[in-house]
């Protein structure tokens, strides 16, 4: 009797658990879903430098970081310190051998090795920041970085004593001479007694010859040092010197404590949701597109309390401006250093003139040419 109960319970749970087998075999994942493929829709990243620098590359890296945290599903490779010219478009077309469904690039010298890579693989999406040019498959992207410019250079300017201020450059691209340009009439919004000396560094990202146009900076008087570099170190040799700083890329507060006044940042993050969640929806386009202040693509790192109250209210009196678009970097009227005026009262300089900007601004000493 004893068996045949045992026996009983044993069939009631053999059927059971049949039961649930068909009950579970009969719940599909979407067509197409990552449980289904096994895969994650994949971005790739080509950097010109490291998320280490605490620069360029460290801001695309930090919106790389906040993407993944928006949209999950997402994987992501990164390539980092890739050169330019033909290593770039090998890195790229690795990227797309590896299944990439979009592949970013950060740097201006990487758009021939884009296009080229672009035109092999039209079922991939490919976003060049700060680049020209676009295609079907291809957007450029990039940020109204002047703006902050302008903001950063409104504090330089109220705390200058010597009425020099020194700009440790990059390249003399218009990318690069648009932001001097644009810090330089902050400046001069404030003190208009004020000049901006710029050095050449002719590298994107080196630290001994960052360090070393800082240096020939200060040797010439200037007592507050700007940058378009991507390392910290025109911030440590102002640190070091006991003068006044002007960041970039990042909030570079932590290199220099008692130097650092404010700086232009990056915020890529809120591009590349937009751009990925696109693309993955099926809604993307491509464009040329170029997000300011009211994007929160571009911002101003926290303002040193070392800066008169009445400044900080005047800077943020022109950031809403700005986000408001009532007013702009490049309203006239506007004179080059020659003394020639370049762009008239109650007129303001194109986007298509701002992008291609090869000359400098009255109050500038140096040359747009390295």
């Amino acid at each position: 009797m004893m068996r045949i109960k045992k026996l009983g319970i044993v069939l009631l749970l053999i059927v059971f658990a049949a039961t649930m087998v068909v009950g579970c075999g009969d719940k599909k994942a979407p067509e197409g879903s990552e449980e289904q493929t096994g895969e994650k829709f994949k971005v790739g990243f080509v950097y010109i430098g490291t998320p280490g620098d605490a620069g360029w590359t460290f801001t695309h890296d930090q919106g790389r970081q906040q993407m993944l945290e928006e949209i999950p599903e997402v994987e992501t490779v990164a390539l980092e310190a890739v050169p330019e010219g033909a290593d770039a478009e090998r890195s790229i077309e690795q990227l797309a051998q590896e299944g990439c469904n979009v592949i970013v690039a950060n740097s201006f010298g990487y758009g021939d090795a884009m296009i080229e890579v672009a035109k092999k693989h039209p079922e991939i999406v490919f976003l060049h920041c700060s680049g020209l040019s676009t295609a079907e498959n291809v957007s450029t992207f990039f940020g109204r970085i002047y703006q902050s410019r302008y903001l950063s250079g409104m504090v330089a300017g109220a705390m200058t004593e010597s009425n020099k201020i020194g700009y440790a450059a990059a390249f003399p691209i218009p990318e690069v001479i648009r932001g001097i340009n644009a810090f330089t009439l902050g400046v001069q919004a404030v003190n208009p007694d004020a000049s901006v000396k710029v050095v050449w560094t002719n590298d994107w990202l080196d630290p001994t010859l960052e360090k070393q146009a800082a240096q020939s900076l200060i040797n010439a008087g200037c007592d507050v040092l700007a940058q378009h570099a991507d390392t910290p170190a025109v911030q440590q040799a102002a640190e070091e010197a006991g003068i006044y700083s002007i960041g970039y890329n990042s909030d570079m507060r932590s290199f220099a404590p008692n130097a650092n006044l404010t700086g232009p940042v990056w915020n890529w993050g809120p591009y590349y949701i937009r751009a990925i969640k696109g693309a993955m929806d099926g809604t993307w386009k491509s464009e040329s597109y170029w997000g300011g202040l009211e994007d929160g693509i571009v911002d101003l790192a926290p303002i040193s309390d070392k800066v008169p109250a009445d400044i900080v209210e005047k800077v943020e009196a022109k950031k809403q401006e700005m986000k408001e678009s009532t007013w702009d970097v490049f309203a006239g009227p506007i004179y080059d250093q020659a003394g020639t005026l370049k762009v008239e009262e109650g007129q303001q300089m194109s986007d298509e003139d701002k992008l291609s900007l090869d000359w400098f601004v009255k109050g500038i000493d140096g040359s747009p040419k390295s």
